[in-house]
């Protein structure tokens, strides 16, 4: 068998984490248009019949800010030790330009193969995507290079034998039947706050943090973690609207998780600067 880790990077909202779902055949991160979506290492597993391709979907490199993301590029500088390569993605839809030069800097100098994805080629001209590509080539001594779209699947059975063929052989590191490594409590904090990104706008998603509580057979209970009392106002919306429909959207995707049916019970708490708590980030898993 053939086994080993790839590292995924590349600037925030590139479409990392869809391609990580895309290559594994499911859900593994969350994904929403919102900067610093992915906020820690998660493993995606594509499980082949003689093959296990581990890739760690990080968070998009940035300046940290505060010690939440502070912890984020921690956990991007770690994951890249012991790999067997990095994937490393560009958007087809935005010009090529300094924040991808910055990353392509760190990632060949780590001396492993680089197989580039041109993510988002769907419904873009053949000229415009050649030109890309051609931008994308310049930026160093890459392994290989793949237009690829994460939302359509074109280009994946391709890139994902290429990222295969880079595995050595190795050991099983996961059972064949497990998608992703975070604890089943994270996954579910997980697919909370993907819906309430999805639903917030302005400053509130980045303050918005998810820590489940209590896993029952029939009952989830989770709270929904705010700086602001305004914050709090406008997660829960008038008359509990809000996180009435942050649930009703989270909750199929947690019973999918569980394999049964369950009440999702959300409560939003106010935590000042909790992004600046180092003991809720560890509480967390950030």
């Amino acid at each position: 068998m053939n086994s080993g880790f790839v590292a995924v990077a590349g600037r925030p909202n590139v479409g990392k984490s869809t391609l990580v779902n895309a290559i594994c055949g499911g859900k593994v991160a969350i994904v929403s248009d919102k900067p610093q979506t992915t906020r820690r290492r998660i493993f995606g597993i594509a499980n082949g019949v003689d093959s296990q391709l581990v890739l760690a979907d990080l968070p998009g490199f940035q300046r940290p800010l505060d010690p939440l993301t502070e912890h984020m590029q921690r956990t991007v500088d770690a994951a890249f030790e012991d790999v067997e390569g990095v994937l490393f993605v560009l958007s087809a839809r935005e010009r090529i330009g300094a924040g991808d030069r910055f990353i392509a800097r760190r990632v060949f100098e780590l001396g492993v193969p680089v197989v580039i994805a041109l993510n988002k080629v769907d419904r873009l001209k053949p000229a415009h995507v050649a030109t890309q590509m051609d931008a994308a080539s310049r930026l160093g001594d890459f392994h290989a290079l793949h237009p690829v779209s994460a939302l359509t699947g074109d280009g994946l059975p391709a890139l994902r034998d290429e990222l295969v063929a880079l595995l050595p052989e190795g050991p099983l590191y996961f059972p064949q039947e497990q998608r992703s490594d975070l604890p089943v409590e994270v996954q579910i904090a997980e697919l909370v706050r993907e819906q309430a990104l999805r639903l917030t706008k302005d400053e509130v998603p980045h303050a918005i943090g998810v820590e489940v509580e209590e896993i029952e057979d029939k009952v989830v209970r989770a709270d929904v973690l705010v700086e602001t009392e305004s914050q709090k106002q406008i997660v829960i919306g008038k008359g509990g609207a809000m996180i009435r429909e942050i649930g009703r959207r989270a909750r199929p995707e947690i019973e999918l998780l569980l394999g049964r049916s369950v009440y999702l019970d959300l409560r939003v708490k106010v935590k000042p600067r909790w992004r600046r708590d180092e003991s809720l980030l560890e509480r967390l898993g950030i």
